[in-house]
């Protein structure tokens, strides 16, 4: 089995790390009540989708 002849350094290692960074998630404005909400989804402030109430109050 292989092993590592000297042990990996932090910065080497933060390097290897410096691309598992989270994004934020993508927002759009809902066309009823200009809300933001995320693409493709009801949107949580008035329950509309696509022009049509999904979501009663």
């Amino acid at each position: 089995m292989a092993v590592p002849k000297r042990k990996t350094s932090k910065a080497r290692k933060r390097k290897r790390r410096t691309h598992w960074k989270l994004n934020t998630p993508n927002l759009v404005e809902c066309p009823q009540c200009h809300e933001l909400k995320r693409p493709h989804r009801v949107c949580p402030s008035c329950g509309y989708y696509k022009g049509e109430e999904v979501v009663g109050e």
